[in-house]
């Protein structure tokens, strides 16, 4: 069964009963993970909705990977996201970055309520990376007792992907060869494989971001219209399931030392 954005999986906190949450999360070294997602356009091949399918997947994965050593849940995909550049292709929801970020300080506050040591905000959109990091400072105030961490799931392929990889640097932006891979190989039916098209990133900037995993440190905001007639970035066409696959393993290895490292460093 391919993972999806609210499971019965038994990592999965929609599954447990409130006694169940509460037993696992007063665990010594329990673990949370919030997926934060987004719904917007990725170009003419990929759905609306793949941000979120992917962070879900990849926190799912996590789960797996430690569960029986781990006390962990893995909360519903939180899936709007802070998606303004991307409102001028359509198919996109996007919410202020102040209503979000106090959405998701009210979810990973009531949820801590509940006794875990530690929450882990996973994020699947790269315009919710800063926001991101807003709330990890915001609540870890509010929660002093509570370690509270923050991680964009595809800055743990930057050790990787180079060994992957077949596009030059431009190549894995928005819908590109990364994104389009592990689509191909989550949900292949979701691809349409007819409308791989995308434009490599071209920002003249020489200190901005080339892609999801080359260039400098300059932020630049603009429209994606600025960047692609299609709404995506990069090459899609190199993407293959095959390579989806093996990044998904990939990430699992990496989400696994991360969720491991988190457990042993909250255990008394």
């Amino acid at each position: 069964m391919r993972p999806d954005l609210m499971t019965t999986a038994p990592g999965d906190w929609s599954a447990r009963t409130a006694p169940e949450i509460r037993e696992l999360a007063r665990t010594d070294g329990s673990v949370l993970i919030v997926p934060i997602g987004s719904i917007e356009q990725h170009g003419r091949h990929l759905p609306v909705a793949t941000d979120s399918l992917l962070v879900s997947a990849v926190a799912q994965f996590g789960v797996e990977r430690v569960r029986e050593e781990v006390p962990v849940l893995t909360l519903p995909t939180f899936w709007s996201g802070y998606s303004p550049h991307h409102l001028s292709f359509g198919g996109t929801v996007s919410l202020e970055f102040e209503h979000m970020q106090h959405a998701l300080e009210d979810v990973v506050d009531s949820a801590l309520s509940n006794g875990f040591d530690a929450v882990l905000l996973l994020n699947g959109h790269g315009g919710n990376a800063a926001l991101v990091d807003g709330t990890v400072s915001t609540v870890g105030t509010e929660h002093p007792s509570a370690e509270v961490l923050g991680l964009t799931y595809f800055q743990l392929a930057e050790s990787f992907i180079d060994e992957i990889r077949e596009s030059d640097p431009g190549g894995m932006g928005h819908g590109g060869e990364f994104e389009t891979s592990l689509m191909m190989y989550l949900h292949e039916d979701l691809v349409r494989t007819d409308e791989l098209d995308g434009t490599p990133m071209d920002e003249p900037y020489d200190k901005a971001l080339d892609d999801m995993f080359a260039g400098g440190p300059l932020g630049v905001y603009r429209s994606f219209e600025e960047y692609s007639e299609t709404g995506a970035i990069g090459n899609p066409g190199l993407a293959t399931p095959e390579k989806g696959q093996r990044m998904y393993e990939r990430l699992g290895d990496e989400l696994e030392a991360v969720l491991r490292q988190i457990h042993d460093q909250n255990t008394e």
